[in-house]
């Protein structure tokens, strides 16, 4: 490849299966390139169901599995930082599911499959959940959250949890995504100096290098759909309320999710079926509730194109001519598989929603973050408030580039009950839901609405933050509605997704619609780990 160089590394000294965590990264103590290849893994891009079918054969089992997992894990890490902390029950965890395989139980397609997910999802075991922040530090649960419970139940090993931006990328306005106190910075593994975008970071990073089979993110506002598209896989954002939030570290209840970071379709909708259930404990979601399925896999249908109807979101459209192409080449792909594509759909009121949903997540956040503080006796901190005065007695560790001033403006909200938040609360979801993709999509009689999901990856700039290039995912995003990323082809070798979104509760179409352009395309490759695309 002209101007690239693969980055290799050696293993570490020691063994990384003997720990329980990975200790954070600093810019002094990063890996130093040798002379092994990382893209050589046997289990590279390995499916669940492929991983079934080795596991009934007897070829493979799940330990093995995970034992293959942990040391690539030890050999690409160092470069990623995307593994947060390991299990280290991850081991007897698949031991017994071999047990139960022997004796015919086998739970479903999650059995005995290893998985990686956000550090802001409680899991009552031995690690910890911080969100990044070392003001967490120590905050070891015991109790899992719903989703860590509903993974546990399919039969799926927790093997670790992955890095994020810190406080999911909720905490200052020059954030690097990725970069978290506790964890340091994650890397793109496409190219090591680039973002893998935030907030589920380290998700992106990890499924992407095959350091795990599948993988959870969380999103409030792109933090699924981006790291997904920058990081070459298929990432599902669900309606508000498909899985429940109970038990996940929070900025806001009304845009808050967790969701599947899978390299294809299939898997995602293996893992979306499996933790979609209704949770009374969870907090309210503001959208009509309504009956769901609990298995995804019947919509994956490789003429799922046939007949759609699919609006392209033109006001999203971005400059750059080398994703217009690639999208260009996306409609192209689409027309040709039966869709009929609907030309510069637009949302009248794309420029009012974004206002009122920053005060509703400021004013959730502190809500939000306070309550689940309360219910958590381990926290070392236990109001927003002596957060941000541990980041302040801290700030060598915890803010060395970048500050907490949205910290700081939503300790300064009042409660719920608010005059400001209600309004801005009933305008969000009306101009992003109702007066949003429910009108153009009634309006075009229409089965999705597409976008690309992100632009080029950016270089990693602790001095001046992120510099975004591009996205799609606040109206489905504020309104709590569905959105699915695809592989669309790579511009300068860098990941690009393309994001198919539409009404609450429409996973099933989406999937049908997703599944069938990525067979029909099938753009997702493994990651090179090129050092830049300087060189």
């Amino acid at each position: 490849m002209k101007r690239r160089s693969f980055f290799k590394t050696g293993a570490l000294g020691g063994s990384v299966l003997a720990i329980s965590g990975i200790a954070a990264c600093t810019a002094e103590n990063t890996a130093t390139q040798t002379d092994i290849d990382l893209t050589d893994f046997d289990l590279n891009e390995v499916t669940v169901s492929a991983l079934q079918q080795k596991m009934e054969a007897g070829e493979l089992s799940s330990e093995t599995i995970c034992k293959k997992y942990l040391e690539r894990i030890e050999k690409v890490d160092p470069f990623l930082r995307s593994v947060i902390e390991l299990n280290p029950d991850a081991l007897e965890i698949a031991r017994q599911m071999d047990e139960e395989r022997k004796n015919n139980k086998v739970r479903g397609l999650l059995h005995g499959i290893p998985i990686m997910i956000k550090d802001n999802i409680d899991t009552g075991d031995k690690m910890m959940t911080t969100a990044g922040s070392l003001a967490l530090s120590g905050n070891v649960v015991d109790k899992d959250a719903f989703i860590v419970t509903k993974l546990r139940e399919a039969g799926a090993v927790l093997l670790g949890k992955t890095n994020l931006s810190e406080w999911a990328n909720f905490r200052s306005n020059n954030s690097s995504s990725g970069w978290s106190g506790r964890g340091g910075q994650v890397r793109n593994p496409f190219c090591l100096d680039r973002s893998p975008c935030g907030s589920s970071s380290g998700t992106g990073a990890a499924v992407s290098a095959n350091l795990c089979t599948i993988g959870i993110g969380t999103e409030t506002n792109g933090s699924i759909v981006c790291p997904s598209g920058i990081n070459g896989l298929v990432g599902i954002k669900p309606t508000l309320g498909l899985w429940s939030r109970q038990g996940i570290i929070p900025i806001a209840h009304s845009q808050d999710t967790a969701g599947p970071m899978c390299r294809n379709v299939s898997d995602a909708a293996i893992l979306l079926g499996a933790l979609a259930a209704s949770d009374p404990n969870d907090a309210e979601t503001h959208i009509e509730k309504a009956e769901f399925p609990t298995d995804y896999t019947p919509f994956l249908k490789a003429d799922g194109l046939q007949g759609k109807r699919i609006g392209i979101a033109s006001q999203m459209i971005p400059d750059n001519a080398k994703v217009k192409a690639l999208f260009a080449r996306a409609i192209a792909d689409l027309k040709a598989q039966g869709a009929e594509v609907i030309e510069d759909v637009k949302f009248e009121n794309n420029r009012k929603w974004g206002g009122p949903s920053y005060q509703v997540l400021l004013y959730e956040f502190k809500a939000d973050l306070n309550k689940y503080l309360s219910e958590h006796p381990t926290a070392p901190s236990r109001t927003m408030a002596e957060i941000i005065e541990f980041n302040k007695n801290n700030a060598d560790k915890e803010m060395p580039w970048f500050g907490q001033e949205i910290f700081e403006l939503a300790q300064e909200k009042g409660d719920l009950n608010s005059e400001e938040y209600l309004e801005a609360l009933k305008n969000s979801k009306l101009y992003a839901g109702k007066e949003g993709i429910d009108k153009v999509m009634e309006e075009h009689n229409l089965d999705a609405i597409i976008a690309q999901t992100n632009g080029p990856a950016w270089t990693i700039d602790w001095v001046n933050g992120d510099h975004f290039s591009g996205g799609s995912s606040s109206p489905a995003a504020i309104s709590g509605y569905p959105n699915i990323t695809v592989p669309m082809g790579f511009v300068e070798g860098l990941p690009i997704g393309i994001s198919f979104f539409g009404k609450a509760w429409s996973e099933p179409k989406l999937i049908e619609i997703a599944f069938a352009y990525e067979q029909a395309t099938k753009h997702r490759k493994a990651p090179g780990f090129i050092k830049s695309l300087m060189e």
